[in-house]
């Protein structure tokens, strides 16, 4: 089992910056690729960001991309999402997700390919 929590979520005005953290525990955090997902109210689940276990290679959604940086630390067992230029639709429950991976260069981008799940960060951006 790997458990994943969240934090940094928060208000902030358009055209500011927040990052998000994802503290994972439970087993080895350089065996998962990891991915951010976000989920606006009313609306599905969507793909934001994924970086693979050795934080090489990374995808991001054509929505986030050059505002959005997805990073990790294997040493502390955290992921990071640098989130600039925020925009209104940005506003969402932000969650991280986790997935074995044996290859150190893969990554995924669709939420069934993810085992664990975090609860979830708010962030809400106003105009």
């Amino acid at each position: 089992q790997v458990q994943l929590v969240e934090s940094g979520g928060g208000l902030v005005q358009a055209g500011g910056s927040l990052r998000l953290s994802c503290a994972a525990s439970g087993r080895t955090f350089s065996n998962y690729a990891m991915g951010w997902f976000r989920q606006a109210l009313g609306k599905e689940r969507e793909f934001v960001a994924a970086i693979s276990r050795t934080g090489g290679p990374t995808s991001y959604a054509d929505s986030v991309k050059g505002r959005f940086t997805i990073s990790r630390d294997n040493a502390r067992n955290t992921v990071y999402l640098q989130m600039n230029s925020l925009k209104p639709e940005d506003t969402a429950e932000y969650l991280c997700a986790a997935e074995g991976s044996l290859r150190g260069s893969t990554y995924y981008n669709r939420d069934h390919e993810y085992t664990y799940w975090g609860q979830g960060t708010q962030v809400t951006v106003s105009s």
